[in-house]
């Protein structure tokens, strides 16, 4: 059977590297054997325009913002679901230099900052000792929902093959590749964290970190904010809260530790007034890398063989603007960003 294109993997990438080809009206092929624990799936689907302690804006946040708003927006409607809504983060300052800190930040960054109205509202639900910062806006994305959504589609469409992807069946040539009985003008690689072990694109720069999440219901807690000190609570399904996350870069192995939870339990212990039930703890590796750049385009040798990865923690963001872009490459050689653009590892790729 014939396609224009197939796709390995159905997180982030894959599912806006998919639709935005379908909406071209080319046809694909997604290759994916569903798991419960992919980085994606365990994400917590915000997109926060400020990082770091020193609450500097993300890179190219003023594009990839309204891009992404525009993005989930039209996906949500191609699926029938409503998969985003403006949640801003509330970040509870933990020390008296923390919340010195946000405010000289305040005096030079008016877009994304700014101190909340009646602060001591706050504080039926949390014990904080010094003053709460808004994040505003902040997005929160329905990942769950987006990719069962998007997975029913690529079905009615016979546009998916949910197996886990072999790549000793996988046959490349110059200009068109097969597998079992498919055959495509491309195959793109949007596997995460098995890009690790990809031959063709193992040499870059992965830097996988170990993330884990709790899930805890917290019924009291208004849904209106995403809550921030040390960890982050987010609206999850129903009553649910996602708490986490933690970046283990040295990890041992891929199972849940009791250090995270012994931490959480710890940080609501001084900081969350209201009960709450622990229901779920997982892990999933994160497809980071070190340069903190998303990996995309076609391999410098194997023209027929491209990748969509390295997303890391920013991939609510990085996904619809760099899915988009890659598929105006594809279709029309448009030129591709150069910081993301993976011929700037030709060298190492070339080996």
């Amino acid at each position: 059977m014939q396609v224009d294109y197939m796709i390995v993997g159905q997180g982030l990438c894959g599912t806006f590297l998919s639709w935005n080809l379908s909406k071209a009206g080319k046809k694909v092929l997604v290759i994916d054997e569903s798991s419960p624990n992919s980085s994606t799936k365990l994400a917590s689907g915000v997109i926060n325009p400020v990082t770091g302690r020193r609450i500097v804006r993300t890179w190219e946040i003023e594009t990839l913002l309204p891009f992404a708003w525009e993005a989930y927006t039209q996906l949500g409607k191609d699926i029938g679901q409503d998969i985003m809504r403006q949640c801003n983060m509330l970040d509870f300052h933990p020390t008296p230099q923390m919340e010195l800190a946000f405010r000289e930040r305040l005096t030079n960054e008016h877009e994304y900052l700014r101190v909340p109205e009646n602060t001591d509202a706050w504080r039926i639900y949390f014990e904080f000792p010094f003053g709460i910062g808004e994040i505003n806006p902040c997005l929160l994305i329905d990942l769950n929902t987006m990719l069962t959504g998007w997975r029913k589609e690529l079905v009615a469409q016979n546009a998916l093959l949910e197996s886990k992807f072999q790549l000793s069946e996988l046959i490349v040539e110059p200009h068109r590749v097969s597998y079992r009985n498919w055959e495509a003008e491309k195959i793109i690689f949007c596997d995460g964290s098995y890009g690790f072990e990809n031959p063709y694109f193992q040499l870059l720069p992965y830097a996988g970190n170990k993330g884990e999440v709790i899930i805890a219901s917290i019924p009291d807690l208004p849904r209106e904010h995403i809550y921030k000190q040390g960890i982050n609570l987010v609206p999850w399904k129903e009553d649910l809260w996602w708490i986490g996350s933690n970046y283990e870069w040295n990890y041992q192995d891929l199972h849940p530790s009791l250090a995270f939870r012994e931490k959480v339990e710890l940080q609501l212990k001084h900081w969350l007034k209201l009960p709450y039930n622990i229901l779920d703890h997982q892990a999933a590796i994160r497809p980071a890398n070190m340069e903190r750049r998303p990996f995309v385009g076609l391999h410098p040798i194997h023209s027929s063989i491209g990748v969509l990865n390295g997303m890391g923690t920013k991939g609510c963001s990085l996904s619809p603007y760099f899915g988009h872009q890659f598929t105006q490459h594809l279709l029309y050689d448009a030129p591709l960003n150069p910081l993301v653009d993976v011929q700037r590892f030709k060298k190492i790729l070339s080996q």
